[in-house]
C-alpha cells in the first residue's frame, strides 16, 4: 500500500517553514496570521501572507535551511525502503534540498515559490476547493490511489488524513482526529512507524499508542 507523508512537522522535527519566517520573515506578521489561521483566513492566505515578509536571496535560504532542518530519527531508511509520496503545504524548493541533504529522492508534489526581492510569492499548486473540506487541499495529491497510508501532524492533514486507509498521526492532526473518534497511531519518528507497518523492530525505548 501507497505511503504518503506530510514534511513539516511529520518528517522534519519542527516545522521548517515556521523556521525559515522566524528566522527571514517578519515575526509581527507570522503572529497575526497565525493568530487568523481558520478564523479569518484560510491556510493559503496565510502562507501567502507570511512568505511576503521574507525577501532574502533563495540560495541563502535554502543553505539555512540544509544546516538547521532535522529530519525525525529513522526517516532516511524508511524513504529508502517505502519510497513515500510527499505531500506538503511548503515549498518544493525548500525540501528537495533537505531529502539532497539525506541522500533520497522521492516524488514529491508540493507549493513552489517565487523568491522575489521585494517578498516572496507562494505558487500554489491546487486551486480549487476541495468537495469535502471546501478549500484547496491535499486531497487531491491523492486521487486515484487504491487506499494509502497517511502520516501527518497538523491543519494541512486533516482532510487528507479522513481519506486514509491507516493514519499515523501527531500533535495538532492527533488532537483532531481523537477529538472527532478516527482511529489512529501516534508516533515519534519513523522507527515506530516502520515497525508498525511489519518492517525492522522498534529500539527498545520507544512504544506506540493507538487511539481509537
Amino acid at each position: 500500500m501507497q505511503v504518503v507523508v506530510d514534511w513539516d512537522g511529520t518528517v522534519t522535527e519542527v516545522d521548517g517553514l515556521h523556521l525559515v519566517l522566524l528566522e527571514f520573515g517578519d515575526i509581527g506578521i507570522y503572529g497575526r496570521a497565525e493568530a487568523g489561521l481558520g478564523r479569518d483566513l484560510t491556510l493559503h492566505e496565510v502562507i501567502a501572507l507570511e512568505f511576503a515578509s521574507v525577501c532574502a536571496p533563495l540560495e541563502d535560504v535554502v543553505h539555512w535551511v540544509r544546516e538547521n532542518v532535522s529530519v525525525r530519527k529513522g526517516f532516511a531508511a524508511f524513504a529508502r525502503a517505502r519510497r513515500p509520496l510527499v505531500v506538503s503545504s511548503g515549498f518544493r524548493e525548500l525540501i528537495e534540498p533537505v531529502l539532497e541533504r539525506e541522500g533520497v529522492t522521492l516524488e514529491i508534489r508540493a507549493n513552489e515559490v517565487d523568491a522575489r526581492s521585494d517578498g516572496w510569492r507562494a505558487l500554489f499548486r491546487e486551486t480549487e476547493p476541495c468537495p469535502v473540506c471546501g478549500e484547496p487541499c491535499k486531497r487531491a495529491d491523492v486521487a486515484g490511489l487504491d487506499g494509502f497510508v497517511y502520516a501527518g501532524d497538523g491543519i494541512s492533514d486533516r482532510c487528507v488524513a479522513l481519506a486514509a486507509s491507516r493514519v499515523f498521526a501527531r500533535d495538532g492532526l492527533a488532537d483532531y482526529l481523537a477529538e472527532q473518534g478516527v482511529t489512529f497511531e501516534r508516533f515519534e519518528d519513523f522507527y515506530e512507524v516502520e515497525a508498525a507497518l511489519g518492517g525492522a523492530d522498534v529500539p527498545p525505548t520507544r512504544s506506540r499508542g493507538l487511539n481509537t
